[in-house]
């Protein structure tokens, strides 16, 4: 594996690039001048240092993963919060992207490996099963054919 490809995979790499991409985008939307800004008071600060505190998390989920919950939960809440503050949070985009780039940083795992797919399981027990000798699941002779509805047979009424 490259030394890249090794470094994203321990980390919520897609989670933190969407936090930092969502800040600053919001941050590029932001037009007013500073004197503008320190004129409108606390309000118009708060439009600048959300997204950069976006930003800032975004970065630091990145480099350092392991408080990465606290990191998302306050991405989040910064990232709702810039809706008010900020251009409704960046014309929606930084908004979401921050949103969902926070959501995936909490619900990343660390050492999980990776799924495997329906399709690819049933294919290695059948061929465990073939090998052991006995007949997969669901092809033997009495094996109804799947419906859209599940595998449920259709049995004929008892009389």
């Amino acid at each position: 594996m490259s030394g890249f490809k090794q470094w994203r995979s321990d980390r919520p790499f897609w989670g933190g690039l969407l936090l930092a991409l969502g800040g600053a985008q919001i941050l590029l939307t932001m037009k007013a001048s500073l004197k503008v800004i320190l004129h409108v008071g606390m309000q118009g600060v708060a439009g600048y240092l959300l997204p950069s505190v976006m930003l800032l998390l975004g970065l630091l989920i990145l480099f350092n993963p392991s408080q990465r919950l606290f990191y998302s939960i306050v991405g989040v809440m910064a990232s709702l919060a810039t809706w008010a503050t900020s251009n409704m949070g960046g014309f929606f985009v930084g908004l979401l992207l921050g949103t969902v780039g926070s959501v995936l940083t909490f619900g990343w795992l660390p050492d999980q490996e990776p799924r495997v797919s329906r399709r690819r399981r049933r294919r290695e027990r059948a061929a465990s099963a073939t090998a052991a000798g006995d007949t997969p699941p669901g092809t033997g002779p009495d094996a109804a054919p799947d419906s859209p509805l599940g595998t449920a047979r259709a049995e004929a009424p008892a009389t």
